[in-house]
C-alpha cells in the first residue's frame, strides 16, 4: 500500500515559526516532523509514499537527504493550492490500488495496520480514522452508525448538538474511485466536499475509532505540547544528542533533550520537559524552562526563556525574560527585555536593540 502526505500547506496557524521553514521540517526532538511521519509509515509495513508538495517545496529535498530510512519518496509538486483532495488528485498518475492519505501536521500512534486490515475486510470507498476530544465544540464532529459506518458531518456543534466527541483524525484509507468526485487542478478538499457527497450517493464511508495518541500540531501551543509529550513517553532524565560541552556547574533537570555541539555554561539551568537544538549556546546563570528551542540558539548570561519556542539563529542577550513567547528565525532580543503572555517575533526581527552605529 501506498501513503500520500499532504506537506503542501503554508502552515499559517504555525507562524512565525512557518514563515521561513514549511511545516515538514520543523523539528520535533531536534529531528524534522516529516521523518517522524515516514517512521511512523515504515512502521506500519508502507516503503512508498509520495510526498504532496507547495509552499516552499525546494526545502523537502534537503529534509529527505538528511533522512536515514527504508522508504522511497516521490514528491509531487501542486503549482497553485489544490485543497486536501486536489492535491491527492494531482497525484492519481501513482495511485492504483487503495492508498492512504495522511494530513502532513499530525503526530499520533493510531494502528495504521489494523485500520488497513478492517478496509480490506469491508472494502468501503473510504476508512477513516476518528480520535476523541475534550471539547468537540472547537471541531467538526463525525456522527457514525452503530455497525461503524459513518452517517454525518457536523461541524462545530453547540453543546447542545454535541452527539460525539469524536473528529476526523486526519488519516484516510481511500479506493481511486474516489478520486472520480474530484476534478482535475481544482481546489476541493476531502473534508467537506468530497466525504459529504459519498455519503449523499450512499457510498460507505468506514469509521476506524482510536484512543492512541494524536495531536495535530498546528498551533505554536500544540508544537510545544507534542515534543514535550514525547519526551516525556521516552526519557525522564537528561540525554544528550551527540557530543556537546556542558559545564559540571550547569543544572540539567530532566526530561531534557540537548543536541550535538551545544555549550552551556556553569551556573546556566534548564528544566524539563526542554528540547535544546544543535549548536545552542546557553549562557553563565540562564534559565530555560519547558521550551524548545531550535538550532543555533544564543541565550545570553542570566536571561530567563519559560514556555517559549524559539526558532534557529536567534540571539537573546543578557537579563532578558521570554514567557510563552514564539519567535521566528534569526530575531535578536537585545538587553534588558522582557516579552510574554503570546508574543509572536517574525523572523529577523531586532528588538529592543541598540541602533548600528552611523558609519559617519
Amino acid at each position: 500500500m501506498k501513503a500520500v502526505i499532504l506537506v503542501g500547506g503554508k502552515g499559517t496557524r504555525l507562524r512565525p515559526l512557518t514563515c521561513k521553514t514549511p511545516k515538514a521540517a520543523i523539528p520535533i526532538l531536534n529531528r524534522p516532523a516529516l521523518e517522524h511521519m515516514l517512521r511512523y509509515l515504515e512502521g506500519h509495513g508502507i516503503h512508498d509514499v509520495i510526498l504532496a508538495t507547495g509552499h516552499l517545496a525546494d526545502s523537502i529535498d534537503g529534509i529527505l537527504k538528511s533522512i536515514q530510512i527504508d522508504i522511497r519518496t516521490l514528491p509531487v509538486l501542486e503549482t497553485m493550492p489544490l485543497g486536501t483532495a486536489g492535491a491527492v488528485k494531482n497525484a492519481s498518475r501513482y495511485l492504483d490500488d487503495a492508498f492512504v492519505v495522511l494530513n502532513g501536521d499530525i503526530v499520533t500512534g493510531i494502528d495504521l495496520s489494523e485500520m488497513a486490515r478492517l478496509h480490506r475486510q469491508v472494502r468501503p470507498r473510504v476508512t477513516m480514522a476518528l480520535t476523541p476530544v475534550d471539547n468537540p465544540t472547537m471541531y467538526g464532529v463525525v456522527e457514525t452508525t452503530d455497525c461503524g459506518l459513518v452517517k454525518k458531518f457536523v461541524e462545530k456543534p453547540g453543546w447542545d448538538r454535541v452527539t460525539t466527541n469524536l473528529i476526523n483524525a486526519g488519516i484516510y484509507i481511500i479506493e481511486p474511485a474516489v478520486l472520480d468526485y474530484v476534478a482535475e487542478s481544482t481546489m476541493v478538499m476531502f473534508e467537506d466536499y468530497v466525504f459529504p457527497r459519498l455519503l449523499e450517493q450512499g457510498e460507505p464511508v468506514l469509521a476506524y475509532p482510536s484512543d492512541a495518541y494524536w495531536i495535530d500540531v498546528g498551533t505554536p501551543e500544540k508544537y510545544l505540547k507534542v515534543n514535550q509529550d514525547l519526551l516525556g513517553q521516552t526519557q525522564t532524565g537528561a540525554v544528550v544528542q551527540g557530543e556537546a560541552v556542558i559545564d559540571p556547574g550547569a543544572r540539567l533537570e530532566g526530561p531534557v533533550l540537548i543536541g550535538p555541539e551545544c555549550v552551556i555554561a556553569a551556573g546556566a539551568h534548564i528544566r524539563g520537559p526542554s528540547v535544546i537544538g544543535p549548536q545552542c549556546r546557553i549562557a553563565a546563570g540562564a534559565a530555560i524552562e519547558a521550551s524548545v528551542l531550535w538550532d543555533n540558539v544564543t541565550i545570553g548570561e542570566r536571561s530567563k526563556v519559560k514556555t517559549s519556542i524559539i526558532a534557529s539563529n536567534c540571539r537573546v542577550e543578557e537579563d532578558c525574560y521570554l514567557e510563552q513567547c514564539v519567535l521566528g528565525r534569526g530575531v535578536t532580543i537585545g538587553r534588558g527585555n522582557s516579552l510574554d503572555w503570546g508574543a509572536r517575533i517574525w523572523p529577523d526581527s531586532l528588538v529592543g536593540c541598540a541602533p548600528p552605529a552611523s558609519s559617519h
